[in-house]
């Protein structure tokens, strides 16, 4: 399985940006897709995750409210819109992937990065 996040940029806050993250290889019931995010000298954070039945989505406290997760089966596409940017949202932001809906598993399959800055 291979990830690809795209769509980051420059925003100026408040405003929205929209990341894509394609997965390719098999994905089926129990495939949750990940988002993370790691802001210049911190450590990496979660921001949310989709499991690809749809049964779940679910946000960090951090962004609940302003981001949410769609997808695209037919392009096994996985969308982060992020909606009311704020400059602390500044990171790279991956997308990740696992064979399990449980949350505290840990995600093996990452792609790269994509850069969003947010200025004030």
């Amino acid at each position: 399985v291979q990830l690809q996040a795209s769509g980051g940029g420059l925003v100026q806050a408040g405003g929205f940006l929209r990341l894509s993250c394609v997965v390719s290889g098999r994905t089926f019931g129990s495939w949750t897709t990940g988002w993370f995010r790691r802001a210049p000298g911190k450590e990496r954070e979660f921001v949310g995750a989709n499991t690809w039945n749809g049964g779940s989505t679910y946000f960090s406290d951090a962004v609940k409210g302003r981001f949410t997760i769609s997808k695209d089966n037919a392009r096994n596409t996985v969308y982060l819109q992020m909606n009311n940017l704020k400059p602390e949202d500044t990171a790279v932001y991956y997308c990740a992937g696992k064979y399990t809906t449980i949350r505290d598993e840990e995600y093996p399959f990452w792609g790269q990065g994509t850069e969003v800055t947010v200025s004030s």
